[in-house]
């Protein structure tokens, strides 16, 4: 009895799992059959004949993997029902140089069924095709970075069952259509980088919305409307656009926002920050680069979770309050740029999670009398520069031990560098450009290996350059300007493989810059300027031979992260002043390819070696005030990135090179105050210079179009026609000299002859 009914029991086992569980395998599982339905696949092959053709071993296209003699379900990028065959997903790549544009006919439209799209990278190009709106099961749309041009077609408002939708690095304009309304299920929406101008404010509605980015764009209108319906939103991204008029202070009200970015905008007025949620998660605002004013609201510390605060570039004036204080989880707090004034808040430094903080470029005149650093402080990151705070070096400032960069430049610090600030063993960045620090550079650098920059041009520092600076082994940047150190030149730092730029101009370094047991050249410099001091001697014919970078192209594909020096994390960026074409001139940013080579106000002498002809990527030389001999080198020919040259203020002799008329980028000429002979070039480089880039090299001709007939107080403009005028003068004084000393001779042989003719005139007569 027990086992027929164990059998019976057995059999509605098997029969479930037949009837049941069968279907399953070919649910979850990889299809092992063919899956693919015949339409779905000639729509496939069809598409796949829309894209251009490529390289058969081009593996970053994704179509070319396709073949008819497989199942269509596991192409590559193709994903189908398990069970009905039906493509429900497609990812395609097809990064080319050749676009291709989606056709309304396209086969894409015939896949009914798909409810994921991610078109991205495929060089698509042309209008989006208003066809889209007949994929009325897609759930995710991805048509990043193409070239779609013209406005989103209404019929993406079709797709009511969208959940995310990317538009991101197209070139996409017009306004939002007002169809987007029906995207009520839409949370994910990326219109980043295209040239929309309008219609944002229809985005209201979505209340389904946690992310919305607007960056990039054109949006030119007031965020007036209530946003506060937006209830599931996290991130609202709406920088670098013209949004204006006042903050839109009812996003506030969304408890579950932790991120506001509404920087490089038109906004203007007073900061209101409206009610704000008393639920806040907001953990980020960053409105710089805006026109608000007033007051900083006290009311900002009701923002209890904000980590990052950003209110740089603006126009925020008096103090700051207190209440800022309550801030306990700021990480980061920017306020550069403002006019804010008075004490620095001493509760900034009572912080142990502030990690970087930034207050240059407003108008602090002083710390609290009694600063105190909290144990355990993190601040990285201190940025002071451009204020009128005055007083000694701040001691207190070496007990920040992760220090990673110090900007106290452009102020009024006196005193000396303290010698406690070798303890800060992190630091990256030390920047003390113009102020009114004296006494010796101290020699505290030797453990400090991991400076990249370090700035102390236009103090008052004295005695000799610090040898520990050799242990820098990472320092790209090095600056000390307008002090009075005197030293011989520091050879030495040329075992600083990565240094970038040296500037020890307007000093009293002194001696000669090369020395054939020291010198090693500088393979990894990109700027040096040496001028205005007392350096001599000459420069051996090879002396820029090892300066590699000086020849080396530099492309993006090089530094692809910034087009401008500075530290990798693109947070500091290099700056210097240059006496640039003949004018003071301060670079905020230094551009990667920018080369330069000030050897000016000195006293060099000697030839101008050739070797400087092997710099091709050299854009400004200065060699002028000097005592340098000889003729151009016919090689500074070869500089064709040259933009600027001068040799004004030697002893130069010989002809300008006619080569140095071909350097096509070549817009500032100085060859004043030496003894330069024969004809300028009349090249439109030269033709189109001051008339003073020559004066004072009498030999010179060709002049004309440049200095004008009516100019005077160039020699060289009377040189060849007084010349000519002299040759002109003396011609006939020559011709009576010969004309006298060949008129005794001819008397005399007139005598002789009329002797002869007198003695045989009878006889001759007879003859006849």
């Amino acid at each position: 009895m027990i086992p027929s009914k164990f059998y019976c029991f057995g059999g509605i086992v098997t029969m479930f799992f037949f009837f049941f569980l069968h279907p399953l395998p070919n649910t979850f599982a990889s299809p092992t059959r063919s899956l693919c339905r015949h339409d779905q696949r000639d729509a496939l092959w069809e598409l796949k004949e829309e894209f251009p053709n490529h390289a058969n071993d081009d593996e970053r296209v994704t179509t070319l993997s396709w073949n008819k003699s497989v199942d269509c379900c596991s192409w590559s990028g193709v994903t189908c029902d398990a069970v009905l065959g039906q493509v429900i997903s497609l990812e395609l790549q097809s990064y080319s140089s050749v676009n291709t544009s989606l056709k309304a006919s396209s086969g894409l439209f015939k896949l009914q069924h798909l409810s994921d799209l991610d078109l991205s990278h495929c060089s698509l190009s042309g209008e989006i095709p208003s066809s889209i709106g007949n994929l009325s099961h897609l759930t995710y749309l991805d048509l990043s970075f193409n070239q779609f041009v013209g406005e989103i077609p209404i019929s993406v408002g079709d797709l009511n069952q969208l959940r995310y939708l990317s538009l991101y690095s197209n070139d996409l304009r017009g306004n939002i259509p007002s169809s987007f309304a029906n995207l009520t299920k839409l949370s994910d929406l990326n219109l980043k980088s295209n040239q929309f101008t309008g219609g944002a404010l229809i985005l209201a509605n979505l209340t389904s919305l946690s992310e919305l980015n607007l960056s990039y764009n054109n949006f030119n209108s007031s965020i007036s409307v209530d946003l506060s319906g937006l209830h599931n939103l996290e991130r609202f991204i709406g920088n670098d656009n013209s949004f204006f008029g006042p903050f839109p202070s009812s996003l506030l009200m969304i408890s579950s926002l932790g991120m506001i970015a509404l920087d490089r905008n038109q906004f203007e007025g007073p900061l209101d920050l409206g009610n704000m949620s008393s639920s806040s998660n907001l953990g980020s605002l960053d409105v710089s680069y805006n026109k608000f004013s007033g007051l900083i609201p006290p009311s900002i510390s009701k923002l209890h979770s904000l980590a990052v605060l950003d209110l740089s570039h603006n126009n925020f004036k008096g103090i700051v309050p207190r209440s800022i204080s309550s801030l306990v989880n700021l990480t980061s707090l920017d306020l550069s740029y403002n006019k804010l004034e008075g004490q620095i808040p001493s509760l900034l430094w009572r912080s142990s999670m502030l990690s970087s903080l930034d207050l240059s470029h407003n108008l602090f005149s002083s710390f609290n009398k009694s600063v105190e650093v909290v144990d355990g402080a993190s601040l990285r990151e201190l940025r002071l520069g451009s204020n009128s705070l005055q007083g000694p070096f701040p001691q207190w400032l070496c007990k920040l031990k992760d220090l990673w960069a110090l900007d106290l430049s452009n102020n009024h610090f006196t005193g000396t560098i303290p010698q406690c600030l070798k303890n800060s063993t992190s630091l990256s960045e030390l920047r003390l450009r113009n102020n009114s620090l004296s006494g010796f550079l101290p020699d505290i650098f030797t453990n400090l290996t991991d400076l990249r920059s370090l700035d102390v041009s236009h103090n008052n520092f004295v005695g000799k350059l610090p040898t520990s600076l050799i242990n820098c082994t990472y320092m790209e940047f090095l600056s000390v300007k307008g002090n009075k150190i005197n030293d011989t030149f520091p050879f030495w730092l040329g075992s600083l493989q990565i240094l970038k730029i040296l500037v020890l101009g307007s000093n009293a370094f002194h001696g000669p810059v090369y020395n054939p047991t020291t010198y090693l050249g500088f393979p990894s410099l990109r700027i040096i300027n040496i001028a205005n001091n007392n350096f001599v001697g000459s420069l051996p014919q090879d002396y820029f031979t090892n300066w590699t970078q000086m020849y080396m192209v530099w492309s993006n594909e090089d530094s692809p992260e910034s087009e401008y020096m500075g530290d990798d994390s693109l947070i500091y960026e290099d700056s210097i002043d240059l006496v640039y074409k003949g004018v003071e001139t301060d670079f905020k940013r230094i551009f990667q390819a920018f080369k330069v080579i000030d050897f000016s106000r000195n006293r060099f002498s000697g030839h101008i070696p050739g070797s400087i002809g092997l710099l091709s990527e050299l854009r400004f030389l200065n060699l002028s005030g000097n005592v340098f001999t000889g003729n151009i080198p016919p090689s500074l020919s070869n500089i064709t990135k040259l933009e600027a040259l001068d040799l004004s203020r030697n002893n130069l002799s010989g002809e300008i090179p006619q080569g140095l008329g071909k350097l096509s980028f070549l817009s500032y000429i100085n060859f004043s105050h030496n003894h330069l002979q024969g004809l300028v070039p009349q090249s439109t480089q030269f033709q189109s210079q001051n008339c003073s880039s020559f004066m004072g090299n009498c030999g010179l001709y060709g002049l004309e179009k440049i200095c004008k007939e009516n100019h005077v107080n160039v020699p060289v403009l009377t040189s060849q026609p007084l010349q000519e005028s002299l040759s002109d003068s003396k011609e006939p004084v020559l011709n009576w000299i010969v004309a006298a000393i060949a008129y005794g001779p001819g008397v005399f042989c007139g005598l002789v002859l009329g002797l002869i003719f007198t003695s045989y005139k009878h006889e001759w007569f007879i003859a006849l």
